[in-house]
């Protein structure tokens, strides 16, 4: 029996196979310069169920919770169904993990830029939306001066 030649393949992670594909092609310098100058700032917009939504989400948060980085991955204020228990089921690493949650009158934009300036976290995840272009701008900000990764999520 022959086996189909899409199943013998190696299969690349789905943004390293975007980029190795439609990327890679139109630059004119290697690779490398994406490496030494990382976004500091990425969106991820996931629509359905919330179920669906969750599972997707699932492997990226549970990746970048094994980060060999010293750092905490911070979530702020995740939505409800982000449990403790969905954590553990996920296969997360909780003890790497800060859940925050804005208070009083402090905004969860403002308590991610905050988060994100103090660098004690190499990824701090909000779902923040809409996320207007001068917010996308003070959280790419704020990463680069704490050295670390701003992930906005918006759940449809």
């Amino acid at each position: 029996m022959q086996i189909p030649q899409s199943l013998s393949r190696t299969q690349l992670p789905l943004f390293e196979g975007f980029l190795a594909s439609s990327v890679a092609p139109l630059l004119e310098q290697p690779a490398k310069h994406w490496q030494d100058a990382p976004e500091a700032f990425s969106e991820l917009s996931l629509r359905g169920a919330a179920g669906h939504c969750l599972s997707l989400l699932a492997p990226i948060l549970r990746d970048l919770s094994q980060n060999q980085d010293a750092r905490w991955l911070t979530l702020i204020a995740p939505p409800p169904s982000l449990t403790q228990h969905w954590l553990r089921d996920a296969g997360l690493n909780r003890e790497r993990i800060l859940l925050l949650h804005p208070r009083g009158q402090q905004s969860p934009l403002a308590l991610a830029e905050e988060a994100l300036r103090l660098g004690r976290s190499h990824t701090v995840v909000s779902w923040l939306h809409p996320l207007e272009s001068a917010a996308r701008a003070q959280l790419e900000q704020a990463a680069r001066q704490g050295k670390a990764q701003s992930l906005n999520i918006s759940l449809g």
